[in-house]
């Protein structure tokens, strides 16, 4: 059983840079917590290739070579991405058979070069194409704040595995809440880039246009390095940008569109615009009288782009998907090309009156969410008298920021001792990766 203490990235680096811990020791106890996970959230373990890898780095330290601080870190994978040796499966049995990668999708060989230790394939909602986590070959991922709730999704696996203390740092990916949802259900930090800041290649595909490769981390300074590594080619990366919100321009949204069904998470929200503000933030309110007309051309994109993926297999096999999933792609087969066509002009039509509503600012504050994580299985809740429709609740705050391209990480918010988690969402309007977390930092830090 796990004995080393759960540590910060900053504490892990720090203790295996100084070897008074070993990369060893690290990863086998990652192991080995994972190995003894009860929350669904390991689809494969790479046990002997990240052991080797780990004496190797462990060698270099001996002599004084560090590639920089994920040196020796383990790294969970969303079972979306290629690791060389190990099957893409992808949460579905369509792809149980699949031959093993022969090579590292490019985030990932970026992420190995600059010292992390792939130790897992981690669950996801059935092909990415969900933001609840409980539909996959394997069952649903559990939340380790409530094993009887959802994680949220895709990126279920990435989410639980973080929150329950197993790992430091996960990759996700980000169609239209995949990232940020599980996040923000799961009270940990959620990073999706700038859209094609990062390579897709080697990640299984839902929606192209609308896919973004992501990270997961325990608190915003393990998200900060990772993006940093990430974001450059060469996996050196730097070092994160200074602290501080002196002067920052952060806008509230007041539309109809933008609120909370849980009155928890617009409490969350406005306790982080005080924080702020208190930090020398200067806080705005904005309306954005485009966004139902945008969001609404969402479903039309994602489905035509995730059919076209799934047409043949659909044909051939399609008792091998999950009945949701299958339920999900089959409508859009029928769907006209013009429609398609419409939906994209409209979505660039408007992303840019988006933008000229909300330029005042540097970013936007919202909850990431309007719903924290509900019950397994479950696709209505009440919430005040009134239904709501989970699947939307966990994706209508966060896809039209995948239509629009701009940065966002989910943060966790403000909430009462034993509450479940509350994801605050903040979005890059004028600032890019850097200046999101380091406003995310300001929320969350002490």
């Amino acid at each position: 059983m796990p004995t080393i203490p759960t540590m910060s990235l900053r504490e892990l680096t720090m203790a295996l840079r100084s070897r008074e811990l070993s990369v060893v020791e690290h990863v086998t106890d990652v192991l080995d917590r994972l190995a003894a996970d009860t929350h669904n959230a390991v689809i494969t373990l790479d046990t002997d290739a990240a052991l080797k890898s780990a004496a190797g780095l462990d060698a270099e330290l001996a002599r004084g070579e560090w590639r920089g601080p994920l040196h020796g870190v383990a790294l969970g994978v969303k079972d979306l991405f290629d690791v060389a040796g190990l099957r893409t499966t992808a949460g579905s049995d369509v792809l149980a058979d699949a031959p093993p990668a022969e090579v590292d999708a490019p985030v990932v060989a970026r992420l190995r070069q600059a010292g992390a230790v792939p130790v897992a394939k981690l669950h996801t909602h059935e092909f990415a194409y969900g933001p609840t986590g409980d539909v996959a070959a394997t069952g649903p991922a559990r939340n380790p704040h409530d094993r009887s709730r959802i994680t949220g999704g895709s990126s279920s696996g990435s989410a639980a595995a973080i929150a329950a203390g197993h790992l430091p740092l996960a990759l996700g990916t980000d169609t239209g809440a995949s990232v940020r949802t599980p996040a923000a259900l799961c009270g940990v930090v959620g990073l999706k880039p700038t859209y094609g800041a990062l390579p897709t290649e080697g990640v299984f595909p839902l929606s192209e246009t609308c896919d973004h490769v992501g990270v997961l981390a325990a608190d915003v300074h393990g998200a900060s390095v990772a993006w940093d590594v990430l974001s450059r080619p060469d996996g050196t990366g730097g070092g994160i940008q200074a602290p501080g919100v002196d002067g920052v321009r952060v806008g509230l949204l007041l539309d109809g569109y933008w609120q909370a069904a849980d009155p928890v998470l617009g409490e969350a929200v406005r306790a982080a615009a005080l924080r702020l503000e208190a930090r020398g933030a200067h806080v705005v309110e904005l309306r954005t009288p485009v966004i139902d007309e945008l969001a609404a051309t969402y479903g039309t994109i994602v489905g035509a782009e995730a059919y076209a993926t799934h047409a043949r297999w659909l044909g051939e096999r399609p008792d091998a998907y999950q009945p949701i999933t299958r339920e999900r792609l089959l409508p859009n087969a029928d769907m006209p090309a013009g429609v398609y066509v419409e939906a994209l002009r409209t979505r660039r039509r408007l992303v840019p009156q988006l933008r000229a509503a909300v330029d005042g600012v540097d970013v936007l504050l919202l909850p990431t969410t309007r719903l924290r994580a509900t019950p397994i299985g479950v696709p209505e809740v009440e919430v005040g008298g009134s239904a709501v429709l989970v699947r939307m609740a966990l994706l209508a705050l966060t896809l039209p920021f995948n239509l629009t391209g701009w940065p966002a990480v989910s943060v966790p918010g403000a909430v009462a001792d034993g509450e479940l988690p509350a994801g605050v969402q903040v979005v890059g309007v004028r600032l890019e990766e850097r200046g999101v977390l380091r406003v995310a930092e300001a929320i969350a830090g002490s």
